[in-house]
């Protein structure tokens, strides 16, 4: 079983948005999808919109639609896109 590093971009649906409770809500879901070493950086997009920027391990053999329908149906998500896909092991 091959290990994948995966980043994931979440996309708040307005710069009030607070991003901490996204951060949990995507932290809950992750964990419960089996998502491992889960880590989060804010990232300036524009006019005081930040991007929730995460970074996990998961298995390759896991589809990763699960991951962006899951994050997208977080409140106030505007949207979440798999970034970067990568063999970490195996």
């Amino acid at each position: 079983m091959a290990i994948v590093a995966i980043i994931a971009k979440v996309m708040p649906d307005s710069p009030d948005a607070d991003l901490k409770m996204i951060e949990r809500e995507c932290e809950h879901k992750l964990n419960g999808m089996k998502a491992l070493n889960i880590s989060f950086e804010e990232k300036p997009v524009a006019f005081g919109l930040k991007a929730l920027m995460i970074k996990f391990a998961w298995p390759e053999e896991q589809d990763t639609s699960m991951i962006e329908n899951a994050l997208g149906e977080i409140e106030h998500v505007s949207s979440a896109t798999i970034e970067d896909y990568r063999r970490a092991f195996g």
